[in-house]
């Protein structure tokens, strides 16, 4: 079989050369050279599509709905849109041990369709101890596949023709015509080419797991995510229970969705109602402590905030977060010492979203300032309020996004009393839930407490 003519490019200023070297002599960078394909061999290859294509005005083109298939996941078929869509390629991507293997075999193993499993990085007696330890339900059409090569897994992919196919993980394949190690750029981006290519043509949706690198990126050329349909990031504390799976990318759907899965012995979980678990049942009010009514997609949640504030022993006061930015609470303190006159510049201030959610929705800075409040006073916040609202440099209370949605939830969980804008335009309709609406962190402050 011919081989691909590579060269190695530096992707700081471009230069070419024949081998690899530390160092570019042209502009003097470090560990830039990256071998890339210079020249193919001609094979002949079936376009994706093998009608015609011609010029055509947009306003004649025919529109029509993607066929879905549904998942026996309901969180997955959330982020995904509806489903998988036929033909698609999703890139799934997390942290070592997170539970992207776990999630998909999951869904290999209930799904009732021909599904090919393929694993470079596990052996079929693996797979199977842990697919008997996930669940009871054995799916006589999964078919797994223990190889790394690209033309192999082709090749029975073409034979088997399933109906779903599953690749762990995409760093693990190499191709025959190219001779570098698995897990560089040009047998990455080869081996998804291929794939995507494969995909298209048979219209089997695809499922690549990626790997990532320290900072949280796909491992790889950032081609790669440009390549496929969909990427999917699953991410959470180890420490915690819970895993969260948000769309990156998604060109079938919305990626402003998230589902969300309890990690348990059995596997994954899926939490049809977050706020129920998020929420600590308090059995004594402590200070500190308030609930923000946040919106993730169309999915309104609670989530219990945690502050501590307390004089700074050490001499610089200290700012720690976890599951809110720091930069953020930063600007927030400096709002309530300068516009509203509280005095927090030498005081340690730690913060806390409990269960180990991250978010970055605006709604959550009224429970944020609510809970620093509370702690600096010493006053309890009664566990039947609730927070939404985004604070403004000016100190004001700015209005939020989907505000009814927000006070349904609320009122659907029992809770009394919501603080919200006084520039939110709620609907006039009788809700089971007391509103009380503020402009300002000063009249925030005085009907709270």
């Amino acid at each position: 079989m011919a081989k691909l003519k590579t060269a190695y490019f530096c992707q700081n200023c471009g230069t070419q050369y024949p081998q690899w070297l530390g160092q570019c002599k042209n502009c003097g960078e470090w560990n830039t050279l990256v071998e890339e394909v210079v020249e193919k061999p001609s094979h002949k290859t079936p376009p994706f599509s093998k009608t015609k294509q011609h010029v055509i005005n947009i306003v004649e083109v025919e529109t029509s709905e993607e066929p879905r298939i549904k998942t026996p996941s309901e969180e997955l078929n959330r982020v995904l849109g509806g489903g998988i869509v036929l033909g698609s390629v999703t890139l799934i991507g997390g942290e070592p041990g997170i539970g992207k293997s776990t999630l998909l075999l999951q869904l290999a193993l209930k799904m009732k369709k021909k599904i090919f499993y393929v694993s470079g990085e596990e052996s079929a007696s693996q797979i199977k101890m842990r697919a008997d330890r996930l669940t009871d339900i054995q799916n006589p059409n999964c078919f797994l596949f223990t190889e790394t090569s690209l033309e192999k897994i082709l090749h029975e992919a073409k034979k088997l023709e399933p109906d779903f196919m599953i690749i762990d993980s995409i760093q693990t394949l190499q191709s025959q015509l190219i001779e570098s190690s698995p897990g560089t750029v040009s047998q990455i981006r080869e081996c998804s080419n291929e794939i995507i290519k494969y995909a298209k043509e048979n219209n089997t949706p695809v499922f690549l797991v990626g790997h990532i690198t320290k900072d949280g990126q796909i491992a790889g050329p950032k081609v790669l995510e440009h390549m496929v349909d969909v990427v999917l990031n699953f991410d959470g504390d180890r420490n915690h229970l819970f895993r969260l799976l948000r769309a990156n990318k998604n060109r079938f759907g919305s990626t402003s969705e998230i589902g969300i899965y309890e990690m348990i012995s059995q596997g994954l979980k899926e939490i049809k109602n977050p706020s129920e678990i998020l929420i600590t049942k308090k059995f004594e009010e402590l200070s500190g402590n308030s609930v923000a009514v946040t919106l993730e997609g169309n999915r309104p949640m609670l989530l219990e905030i945690q502050a501590l504030v307390s004089t700074a022993v050490y001499g610089t006061p200290q700012r720690s977060c976890t599951g809110f930015d720091s930069k953020r609470l930063n600007m927030l303190l400096a709002v309530l010492e300068k516009r509203a006159g509280f005095q927090l510049g030498a005081k340690d201030v730690f913060l806390n979203i409990t269960g180990g959610i991250k978010t970055d929705d605006p709604a959550l800075d009224l429970a944020v300032i609510a809970s620093v409040l509370s702690s600096n006073e010493d006053i309890a916040i009664s566990e039947h309020y609730c927070f939404a609202g985004e604070i403004g440099l000016s100190g004001e209370i700015r209005p939020v996004a989907q505000i009814e949605q927000r006070i349904t939830e609320a009122e659907k969980l029992g809770y009394e009393k919501i603080f919200v804008s006084n520039l939110n335009k709620i609907p006039k309709r009788k809700f089971g839930i007391k509103i009380e609406e503020v402009s300002k962190i000063e009249d925030f402050h005085e009907r709270l407490f």
